[in-house]
């Protein structure tokens, strides 16, 4: 390898390595809002519960608060968050509008997951509650624009504020509660669903996986470096030169 090709070669490595470096301390960053993550759910989740009236109107510290919900929910307005996969079988989440004494504004409550064949259609009078107290935590609508399937406005294929309520005759709080239950899962009862993963996720192997990355790029081109030097400049073997003599 000439000096000229050798050098690009060192330069996109160590390019290369920086770049990987890079990758892996933005995953360590990830790590680092992972686990402030679950500290924080742990610690609002482990927290006293709070009436659905208290709940904060800044969704930040709203999110992961225990909350009790007690009112009439509103099973003819409910809507059918589709699609919904428990354990790898296809279902629906009920999305249960309940409405609160003293107020004129629904507090959505997903009561959990059942079996649909179709991720979609389920017989939604099976599965009403006779508890009118529903007791979870708090969680925000996601940002992104939701979606429901066309012509059916309760049944929601993509969960965003604004289309909950587009789909209610009135007002509706801009956070949800997800139920929790202490109960075994039954094939005869709505499957509560679970608080959020606390696991810190892949991010410290990727971490891993690019710093070696970026080693491998470095002890690669040393390797070629001390290859280039080992072997010395190129060589050029001297042309044989054609003695004439000339007349005398």
């Amino acid at each position: 390898m000439n000096g000229f090709r050798l050098k690009i070669f060192v330069a996109l490595a160590i390019v290369a390595a920086a770049v990987f470096v890079r990758l892996g301390v933005w995953q360590l960053h990830r790590l680092g809002e992972r686990r402030a993550r679950n500290a924080l759910v742990v610690a609002r989740l482990d927290s006293a519960e709070l009436d659905a009236r208290q709940i904060p109107h800044d969704t930040a510290l709203a999110r992961f608060r225990r909350i009790r919900v007690s009112g009439t929910p509103d099973y003819d307005h409910q809507l059918i968050y589709a699609a919904r996969n428990f354990n790898g079988s296809p279902g629906v989440n009920f999305l249960t509008p309940v409405r609160i004494a003293g107020t004129d504004t629904a507090v959505i409550v997903n009561r959990g997951w059942v079996y649909a064949p179709d991720g979609a259609t389920v017989d939604e009078a099976k599965w009403r509650d006779r508890d009118t107290t529903f007791v979870g935590y708090a969680e925000e609508f996601p940002s992104v624009k939701g979606a429901s399937y066309s012509g059916q406005p309760r049944v929601i294929a993509r969960l965003g504020y604004a289309t909950v309520a587009s789909a209610l005759p009135y007002p509706v709080a801009p956070m949800y509660v997800v139920a929790l239950s202490d109960s075994a899962i039954a094939a005869d009862r709505i499957a509560r669903l679970s608080i959020p993963p606390l696991d810190e996720g892949p991010h410290f192997d990727y971490a891993l996986q690019w710093f070696a990355f970026a080693v491998v790029a470095l002890v690669g081109a040393g390797i070629v470096i001390r290859q280039s030097r080992r072997d010395g400049p190129p060589t050029h073997e001297p042309r044989d030169a054609t003695v004439t003599s000339g007349p005398r």
